[in-house]
């Protein structure tokens, strides 16, 4: 059974001319006891949601994972995709994708990502078993390489996995001792057992190629009460007669006599991509091996009170209860009847008081930044160790896999996770945030302190090229809103998005609120919307975001006084209002002579608005330590400025 992984593995990367054969030979023997012995997966339906979830976070090796798809016998894998490995448009391409392949967990490449997208799968299993009782209990397995386990992410991932203490999540380590450039001991001598263990995990190391062995680890491990590190010793490209053990057969194809040899050292006669009937029965039995598990579970389905059942499955298809439009309605009118001058990090938890409490299904949590995110609400109760009851999660200063554990819980089905930390750290997180957006997952970013109003913390901790680089992503939707009423709408427009991540980037410092109206039309939803107009044909539109709205409605009345008309028009998503029709962007845009953009950041990205020859008031550069009033005007980001800039373009 491992040899037809091997060797539809061997064939498909030298069909491909391109490809990693090394992993696939090596680590066939740990997922065909993996598959054959311990997954619970029904290939009938590979969205099952009480199925094991097997991660492949090793995603060079991807066709060790569409070999065992194809041969269980998931619909969509079929051996023809496997002979269009790595082609155009071939659903089987050089690293797992999510949404593309059936049966593929999570889009795995950049490593570590795989191995902290787990731990995330691996939370959501807790919390959705906390509400929903025997209708969620699964296991989460990954096979990972030492190049995971180098990744920074990985540290980040495990201390928080030990912590939570997430005895479902079990990983298999590819333990080759190989990397690319040459034996493993050329980049690292790290003890990967002292260190699992140090981090709250059980950890063993056998015989990776030990079929008795590989099985009486998995149980050992499904039966403990930590999360659990299975250090796998194999051969890479095992079976190749002079590549196997060696980083020649990592990422490349064998080579026609390799190949050749390979198969004959294995003891394999057959042709390429043939699977003998006696072997492929084997893998169909181990496929049906799961449906037995999966007719149970619709068992206990039926038997379940019908409220229960109905709430699992409307968590389950994404959909948000009938309550929360009526509490999102609530706050708006609340605000519109009772302004208040906050800064949108407060206008957020603001929301947050108002629709966690219809929204249980909503994830929170914060990189040790709580009070200064504000993204924890009394309703919510905080997650403890080996206690799921809560819904906010201290992630503690961890933001990378914050961020990817936020991405596995989203994949896993039936909540919505979201969480804060500073602007300037998405930096941080950004590799997550981009696979978010590539998976087409409803993950909500609260990035807080977004500007040079942070202040007094000074330019190490002032985001002026965050935002940009953000909206630089295909996918995500961007939001700087102005007031309570834009902090509401952009909350809304998060989590109606159920095929994108949303960022939402907030200020430190109050802000006065702009919007008087109830918001019974989501104005934020269209990206940008005249707030101010002219009384008049505009001679100056004045395009702002965030805090600089404020800033434009008082340049807009200083300009007024001196008899220049000008209008406002807020920007709460670039990135949506550059997905309108071109009718509305340009009626929003206007033809008034001079267009300002004002943002306390770069000027990247503001040119499809106000013009390569129109005026941008902002950052050129990084910030300065400062109250965040002086830094504003030693920057020229103030009312007087953009006055002064607009007289000069209007030569007044």
């Amino acid at each position: 059974m491992a040899n037809a992984i091997r060797a539809l593995s061997m064939d498909a990367v030298e069909a491909a001319k391109s490809g990693h054969p090394g992993l696939p030979m090596g680590a066939a023997d740990i997922a065909t006891v993996l598959f054959r012995n311990h997954l619970k997966y029904d290939p009938a339906d590979p969205a099952w949601p009480d199925r094991d979830r097997f991660i492949l976070s090793a995603g060079h090796g991807s066709m060790l994972l569409y070999s065992l798809l194809h041969l269980i016998g998931v619909k969509g894998v079929s051996l023809d995709d496997l002979k269009a490995f790595r082609q155009l448009h071939s659903k089987t391409p050089g690293h797992p994708e999510f949404g593309h392949t059936p049966g593929v967990e999570t889009t795995t490449g950049p490593l570590g990502q795989g191995l902290a997208n787990a731990v995330g799968f691996a939370m959501a299993e807790r919390f959705m078993a906390h509400r929903f009782g025997k209708l969620v209990d699964h296991h989460t397995y990954v096979l990972a390489s030492d190049g995971d386990l180098m990744e920074g992410i990985s540290q980040e991932a495990i201390t928080l996995a030990g912590h939570l203490k997430l005895s479902k999540l079990i990983v298999l380590f590819d333990d080759n001792g190989i990397s690319i450039d040459g034996p493993l001991s050329v980049s690292d001598t790290t003890d990967q057992l002292k260190r699992f263990e140090s981090a709250g995990w059980n950890a063993v190391r056998i015989d990776g190629h030990d079929s008795v062995a590989i099985d009486a680890a998995i149980a050992a491990a499904k039966k403990s009460d930590k999360p659990s590190l299975i250090a796998c010793v194999t051969t890479i490209g095992y079976g190749a007669p002079t590549k196997a053990g060696k980083s020649s057969s990592h990422g490349s194809p064998l080579g026609a006599e390799e190949l050749k040899g390979a198969k004959e050292k294995l003891g394999w006669k057959h042709g390429p991509f043939e699977i003998p009937a006696e072997i492929r029965k084997l893998w169909g039995a181990t496929g049906q091996r799961g449906a037995g598990a999966h007719a149970e579970w619709m068992s206990r389905l039926e038997k379940t009170g019908p409220k229960l059942k109905a709430e699992f499955a409307r968590v389950i298809a994404g959909e948000l209860p009938k309550a929360y439009a009526k509490a999102m309605k609530t706050l708006k009118a609340e605000a519109a009847a009772q302004p208040q001058e906050v800064a949108t990090r407060r206008a957020s938890e603001i929301t947050l008081e108002h629709i966690s409490p219809v929204l249980p299904e909503l994830i929170s949590g914060s990189a040790d930044l709580t009070g200064s995110n504000n993204t924890r609400t009394k309703d919510m109760g905080i997650v403890k160790p080996g206690d799921f009851s809560g819904r906010f999660v201290h992630y503690g200063i961890r933001e990378h896999a914050m961020a990817a554990a936020m991405n596995g819980m989203a994949l896993h089905g039936g909540l919505i996770p979201a969480s804060g930390t500073f602007l300037v750290f998405s930096d941080y997180c950004r590799p997550s945030i981009r696979l978010s957006a590539l998976m087409n997952q409803r993950v909500v970013y609260v990035m807080t302190h977004d500007s040079i109003g942070v202040g007094e913390d000074g330019p190490t901790h002032q985001p002026v090229e965050h935002v940009a680089a953000l909206r630089a992503i295909p996918n995500v939707d961007v939001f700087r809103p102005c007031d309570v009423t834009e902090t509401a709408e952009a909350w809304d427009c998060a989590l109606q998005n159920r095929s994108g991540p949303s960022v939402l980037a907030l200020t430190r410092q109050n802000l006065p609120q702009l919007r008087k109206d109830s918001g019974a039309k989501n104005l934020s939803a269209l990206g940008a919307y005249e707030l101010l107009g002219a009384d008049g044909k505009a001679e100056v539109t004045l395009f702002a975001s965030g805090s600089e709205v404020s800033l434009a409605v008082k340049a807009r009345a200083l300009l007024l006084e001196v008899g220049i008309l000008a209008r406002v028009v807020s920007v709460p998503s670039m990135t949506r209002f550059l997905a309108q029709p071109e009718s509305y962007r340009k009626k929003i845009i206007g033809r008034a002579k001079v267009k300002i953009g004002i943002e306390a950041g770069i000027r990247l990205g503001w040119d499809a608005l106000i013009g390569t020859d129109g005026v941008f008031i902002g950052m050129g550069g990084f910030g300065a330590s400062g109250p965040a009033g002086k830094v504003y005007q030693h920057f020229g980001i103030t009312a007087e400025g953009v006055v002064k800039a607009a007289k000069e373009k209007l030569k007044r």
